[in-house]
């Protein structure tokens, strides 16, 4: 059975996009810790991290990278968190917040709320600085 990052993806559930690539989808977490809270994920869905080939390990922390430089230009922070937690859902993804502090990335933090709107211009000002 696909996991609802896969139907994420395919376009069977929607989701406020980031940025992709033909191996790659990066989106808004609907249940952030913090503005901008982003999931990257491979399209190829392998449920542990560490069960990726080198390659597609490394590709993803690449193109993760690029997400969080887009993140850093378009949302007022002084770094960006990383996480690969893989509890709540059987689809690697890494966690990139946009952090004030240390004590921000954590996982038992009151998460944030935006409307809907708010969610689209977040996706969209992080899109318009992926590169």
């Amino acid at each position: 059975m696909a996991s609802i990052f896969s139907k994420i993806i395919a376009g069977e559930i929607p989701s406020y996009k980031v940025a992709e690539d033909d191996k790659h989808y990066a989106f808004l977490d609907i249940n952030p810790l913090a503005k901008g809270h982003t999931l990257v994920v491979p399209k190829h869905e392998v449920d542990y991290a560490f069960d990726l080939s080198e390659e597609e390990y490394a590709a993803l922390h690449a193109f993760a990278r690029r997400v969080a430089i887009a993140q850093k230009k378009a949302i007022p922070c002084l770094r960006v968190g990383v996480a690969i937690l893989g509890f709540d859902v059987p689809h690697t993804h890494i966690h990139l917040v946009p952090l004030q502090s240390e004590g921000q990335m954590n996982f038992t933090n009151e998460r944030a709320k935006f409307t809907l709107e708010e969610m689209a211009d977040i996706a969209a000002s992080i899109a318009k600085e992926f590169k």
